[in-house]
């Protein structure tokens, strides 16, 4: 049903094997098209998506803010910046102020 094929990497160029399991996996899933990115490419991007290298999926260092409770007024870092039309709060406040969070 399914024979080798070899395609191009989009992102180096580099030809590569899609195999016929690869092939036959893919269908499975419902994809509709080829991989467009050889093994190695597919790795590479996943590494910088899991270090935080594309957005925020992988939990990369995130910046944080130092800001004051405004239930507490102890010093505390955020992970957001804070546009001033809410109250921030510290970790412990944050908790007790939000319901059904523990």
């Amino acid at each position: 049903m399914y024979t080798d094929r070899n395609l191009t990497c989009g992102d180096c160029g580099v030809t590569f094997v899609f195999t016929a399991g690869e092939q036959e996996f893919y269908a499975a899933k419902g994809f509709s098209s080829d991989p467009r990115r050889c093994p190695d490419c597919r790795r590479a991007r996943k590494n910088d998506r899991d270090s935080g290298g594309y957005g925020r999926s992988g939990g990369g260092a995130r910046e944080m803010h130092e800001v004051v409770c405004d239930a507490c007024g102890q010093n505390t870092q955020v992970p957001f910046r804070p546009r001033g039309d809410r109250p921030v709060y510290c970790s412990d406040c944050f908790r007790s102020q939000s319901p059904g969070r523990r």
